[in-house]
């Protein structure tokens, strides 16, 4: 019986990373789920080890969405405040997009967020629309980047689970 709950447990956490798609803290609803198993599953001593690790990978997923969409910016020539309008952006544009194709939109959102955050931005501060666009495609590619890491992450502390969990 253990292995029915165990496959029905590892389906639901591999079921959650599928909150990336509506820009949800996924990595951090797994880890939560991951110590809610290892304190009412009978005999589940995962350690003070592994649940370092789970919160590394979520918090390196973070940090590496933030940097690659900054970075990405920075490397097409966005300046600060429009680097600022591209996360701002993203964040909207999730938030906007939630509601739209059964919560999909809300990864459209982010992404076409990011690009454009960043684009009104830089046309505020007075640079000219090629070079607004330029510095908009930056945002937007570094945004995918970072969601690809991070959800890549995500996956990896999955597969972390699926060790501890399984019987």
């Amino acid at each position: 019986m253990s292995y029915v709950w165990a496959a029905l447990y590892l389906s639901l956490l591999f079921a959650v990373l599928g909150l990336h798609i509506l820009s949800l803290p996924a990595n951090w609803v797994l880890l939560g789920l991951v110590a809610l198993w290892g304190w009412l599953a009978p005999g589940a001593h995962f350690g003070w080890q592994f649940y370092a690790l789970l919160i590394g990978l979520a918090v390196v997923g973070e940090a590496i969405e933030f940097v690659a969409q900054y970075y990405g910016s920075k490397k097409y020539g966005a300046t600060g405040k429009g680097n600022l309008g591209g996360m701002l952006g993203a964040i909207t544009g999730a938030l906007l997009g939630a509601p739209f194709f059964f919560g999909l939109g809300a990864l459209a959102g982010a992404i076409a967020g990011a690009y454009f955050g960043c684009y009104f931005f830089e046309r505020h501060q007075g640079r000219d629309q090629a070079e607004a666009r330029h510095a908009a495609w930056g945002a937007m590619y570094g945004k995918v980047l970072g969601m690809a890491a991070k959800i890549g992450l995500g996956g990896a502390m999955w597969v972390a689970a699926v060790q501890k969990i399984w019987p």
